[in-house]
């Protein structure tokens, strides 16, 4: 019988060593004993991430959070526009027939919105016009010092469809709040043509837009 030389303890320990940095050890083994070297090295790269964090700008600003100032026109900074802070223009147009343009110009210090779309009465009437709900835009409009919003009027059917017609000889032009229907402040009041404006059952209005020729289309 050949006989074998016992290797030494030294050499036995080092392959041991190998075996187990090099994964070699038997499937059983690896899915009873998952290979530590793995999650050493997460947590090491879990502890470098944590410590790195103290480093990254800002983060020691998020203490002083509540001393954060919002930026100048946000919604947070802006308030509603009505006839305190604006001036509005009412004019009839010829294209279309039967139609009126309404300006809303911000003429306040601060951003404003002009929200849904503007309530219409001339003179004495005792109903609401319309609005045309076709013309609802995306977003509402915000009007920041200096510039424009406008609504669309149409006064009356060109087919002459519409009943109850009549001439106004007065305007008030009413502002909506952040919910319909909602007093939005104090109203105003445009001037009309001395001759008046005629309009008849079929009155309706466009939301508030951004575009005079968007007003128009409708």
């Amino acid at each position: 019988m050949r006989k074998y030389r016992a290797l030494p303890v030294a050499l036995l320990a080092a392959l041991a060593l190998t075996a187990c940095q090099d994964g070699t050890g038997t499937k059983d083994e690896g899915a009873a004993h998952p290979e530590p070297a793995s999650a050493t090295v997460t947590a090491q790269q879990a502890t470098k991430a944590v410590k790195g964090v103290k480093g990254v700008n800002g983060v020691k600003g998020i203490k002083g959070v509540k001393g954060v100032k919002v930026a100048k026109g946000t919604t947070a900074t802006r308030i509603s526009c009505n006839g305190s802070n604006t001036t509005v223009t009412a004019r009839p147009v010829r294209r279309p027939v039967n139609h009126m343009l309404l300006t809303v110009k911000n003429t306040g210090s601060k951003t404003c919105d002009l929200t849904y779309y503007p309530m219409l009465r001339f003179d004495e009437m005792q109903w609401a016009p319309q609005p045309i709900e076709d013309s609802q835009p995306q977003a509402v409009v915000t009007l920041a010092p200096g510039e424009s919003g406008y609504a669309g009027v149409s006064l009356s059917a060109a087919d002459g469809s519409g009943e109850w017609g009549t001439t106004g000889h007065k305007l008030t032009v009413g502002f909506q709040g952040r919910t319909p229907n909602s007093d939005g402040g104090p109203s105003a009041i445009p001037a009309l043509p001395a001759k008046g404006v005629y309009y008849d059952s079929t009155l309706a209005v466009t939301y508030w837009l951004p575009e005079m020729d968007d007003a128009l289309s409708y």
